[in-house]
């Protein structure tokens, strides 16, 4: 690990990221995970090669590649997977690491990912453009929502774009606290 971290922060990272490689130990490099993730094609390492490169050691290409960051949680690799692995909670698992110890790696993901949870968290459903005002604001970059006017104008166009509701505001509350009641998954 090449990263400049405190040595508590280190440590913590260190003690995570063992628990992520224990997970994957078992992994025969058979490709069943890449071949059934629906988000493989957009990743810049898919999910194999990610397996691969922290079972190698390799924190930093991982980190850099960000590709955990694609996973939607559908929950196919690990219902597919041969050994019975639970990848979907590895790819949750990085992205908690990424977020928490890494954020030069993670500033813009992080951010979005926890816009996102927020959003579903306060509203019980994603509400597109209080998803995105949130996630606009955290950046702090006032050229940002342009680059995506064009995304917004064509989901507008086509009825995807809505305002938020609060007819399901708070309805996945009770969800949010038993998941971080179980270990920080929030």
């Amino acid at each position: 690990m090449k990263t400049d971290l405190t040595q508590t922060t280190r440590d913590a990272a260190e003690m995570e990221l063992d628990a992520i490689r224990k997970e994957l130990q078992a992994c025969m490099q058979c490709g069943t995970c890449t071949a059934s993730c629906p988000n493989a094609f957009a990743m810049a390492s898919p999910p194999r090669e990610l397996w691969r490169l922290l079972l190698l050691g390799f924190v930093d290409d991982v980190l850099a590649a960000g590709s955990f960051w694609m996973c939607s949680s559908c929950y196919t690799c690990t219902l597919r997977c041969p050994r019975g692995l639970a990848l979907t909670e590895v790819m949750a698992a990085l992205r908690r690491l990424a977020a928490r110890h890494y954020p030069e790696h993670a500033k813009s993901n992080a951010t979005f990912y926890k816009a996102f949870m927020d959003n579903v968290r306060t509203y019980g459903r994603v509400q597109e453009s209080a998803l995105m005002t949130s996630y606009f604001l955290a950046m702090k970059n006032p050229v940002l929502p342009f680059a995506f006017l064009p995304l917004g104008l064509r989901m507008l166009g086509k009825g995807k774009l809505h305002g938020p509701s609060a007819g399901q505001k708070g309805r996945l509350e009770a969800m949010f606290e038993h998941a971080a009641a179980q270990g920080d998954r929030t």
